[in-house]
Order: C-alpha cells, then structure tokens, then sequence
C-alpha cells in the first residue's frame, strides 16, 4: 500500500477503534452465539425429507437487530466507515439485520420484527445487479482496504450466502415469488469460478472455497466461507437443488482437510495470507470461528468441528495466548496495510 493511501486508511480506521461515537463497528462486533432454536444436526444428514421450510438463522445476531446507528428514511441500516467513505449501504449488514429480526420475529411473532425482515430482503431484492459476466451479485459502492484496495463496485461471496438465506426466509414467510427469483439469481454465483463472474475457487488439491474477497490470490477467509456454506445449505433444503448440496459437500470437504492450517497451536488465523508473517483472527473473529464450527457440527454431524472448536476455545482462555494474537495481529496490519 502506498504511503498515502496508507494515511487514509489510519485516518478512517483509528477514529472507529479509538474514537467516540458508532462506526461500522459497532454493527460487525457483536457477542458470537449459536440460535439454539435452528435447526438441529440430525435435520441436515439426509432422513429428512425435502425441501423443508427455513427456520431461523443459525446465530442469533441478537445485537444486530436492533442497531442503533444510522438508517435511511425507509429504515434500512447504513454504516459509518468514517474518513471519506462514510456513511455506507453494505449488503451483508443489511442481510445479518434482516436475520436478526427473523429470529426475534420467530421467538416472538412481532410484527414488527417481521417488517424490519421484509424490509430488509425488499433491498436486497431492488439492489441485485449483474456483474460484467452477466451474474447477479451484489456490489459494494465503496472502496475498500484490503491490501490492494478493492475498487467499487465489488462482490463478495459472502453476501452472496446471506442474502441467498434471508432471501429463502422472506419467501417462507410471504410465499412472495420474487423473493425466491431473486434467490435463485443470487445463487448461481455461489456455483461459478471467479473467472467466470461466481466467486468460487478451487485450489490445487481440487479443494472448494468461496470467496469474500476476490483478490489474486486467493486468501481464502474463513468466516466469510463459512457464512456463504450456509446459504448454499439453505437453498439445498429448501428446494432439494442436487448443485447445491454437492457445493455444500465439496465445501465441508475443503474446511475439514483445511482447519490444521488454520491452526497456529495458540490461536486461529483469518485467513491464508500467503505471507510470511500470518494474519491471525482477532479476538472477535476467533470466536467467530468457533461458534462457526460449532454450528458446522450441528449441521453436519461432523465431530472434526467440534474438536477444532474445544480447541479454539481453549487458546482463548489463555492470557498469555490473547496477548501474543494481539500483538502479531497489529504487526501484520503495520506491514501489509
């Protein structure tokens, strides 16, 4: 990154960390939990008969649904990214909101939790754009920092998922047809290479991985993969799609001849940086992780997640290890942003 936009990026990040008031923050790190009310693991092994009718998500994201930062005038949430991006629609925040809301809504039947739901997939549905391939995606209008910055507009397989997951429960609850086209729009992404406008990648072990960011080369973030498996879970069983279950199955495949690389002996990485110095998780996003894998094992009756998970958690009790991913988190931000 040059010295430059360098300054930029400590201009607009240093106030979110440091600084008073709400940033994009305040929407991203909430408490991680599991939705004990999702669905159950001996629910995804095949007995059941399909396609079924979503539930709720599978966190909670109870500190999403009612975020209080800025919303537009139809309510819908924007976030402050401080410095000369600002205020800013992003795809997966209005998607984890409009979940958010669809947990409480089945908890409580709400009807305004309802509202905030629809409201929220009527976005998504308006905003899907094609991409230069001919796909429906949907673009961030704002540049972004990660190592060499992603110009606007960009995708991300990442939204792609969680929008294929509101989308899915917006159509359960309203029986809305649009609301299932736009999903299968959405999905197709999820089935493509990046060279072909999707955001899949296969490595040289014919390993299966999607996408958050699509950079060259591929850092393979974890929870971003993750999140985008469980839509493609999601459109398997509500429509039975053989694609999408052999999508899922691939992925699975992928995290469980992957996770040991994700494994430092003290602390999970973010990603696979390809440097040399590794970008370790955060202290957010490594619990993150492991109620992701929880989640997995819930999913998939896989116990390999529920190993990596115990695992994980036992770093995170250690003091000593939080210190050391702290420490070798800011080193690699200093060098590589």
């Amino acid at each position: 990154m040059s010295l430059a936009r360098r300054l930029r990026y400590y201009r607009r990040i240093l106030p979110a960390y440091l600084g008073a008031g709400r940033s994009q923050l305040t929407f991203w790190h909430e408490t991680p939990a599991i939705n004990p009310q999702a669905l159950p693991s001996d629910k995804a092994t095949g007995a059941l008969a399909l396609p079924v009718t979503l539930g709720p998500y599978y966190m909670l994201f109870r500190e999403k649904a009612d975020y209080a930062g800025h919303h537009d005038e139809n309510g819908i949430p924007m976030l402050d990214y401080r410095g000369a991006t600002g205020l800013q629609y992003n795809p997966i925040a209005v998607a984890q909101w409009g979940l958010a809301n669809h947990n409480i809504y089945c908890e409580t039947k709400e009807p305004s939790r309802s509202e905030k739901m629809l409201k929220a997939a009527a976005w998504l549905a308006d905003n899907l754009e094609q991409n230069a391939h001919g796909l429906w995606v949907w673009m961030h209008h704002f540049d972004w920092e990660y190592r060499d910055t992603l110009k606007a507009p960009w995708y991300s397989g990442l939204a792609q998922g969680q929008g294929v997951s509101l989308l899915l429960r917006a159509h359960t609850e309203t029986r809305e047809e649009r609301f299932a086209q736009v999903a299968e729009r959405a999905f197709v992404p999820l089935t493509k290479p990046i060279s072909q406008g999707g955001v899949q990648f296969e490595d040289s072990d014919h390993h299966l991985w999607i996408e958050e960011y699509l950079v060259d080369p591929p850092t393979r973030i974890l929870n971003g993969f993750i999140w985008a498996l469980w839509g493609v879970f999601d459109y398997w069983l509500t429509g039975a799609d053989t694609q999408a279950r052999i999508v899922f199955d691939r992925g699975v495949q992928t995290l469980l001849a992957n996770l040991s690389r994700y494994d430092t002996g003290y602390w999970s990485l973010y990603e696979q940086s390809g440097t040399r110095l590794k970008m370790l998780a955060s202290p957010f996003y490594h619990n993150l992780h492991i109620v992701q894998l929880r989640v997995m094992a819930r999913l998939t009756g896989e116990p390999r997640f529920i190993s990596f998970a115990d695992r994980w958690e036992g770093y995170a009790r250690s003091r000593s290890n939080r210190t050391r991913a702290l420490i070798e988190k800011s080193a690699f931000k200093l060098m590589h942003y």
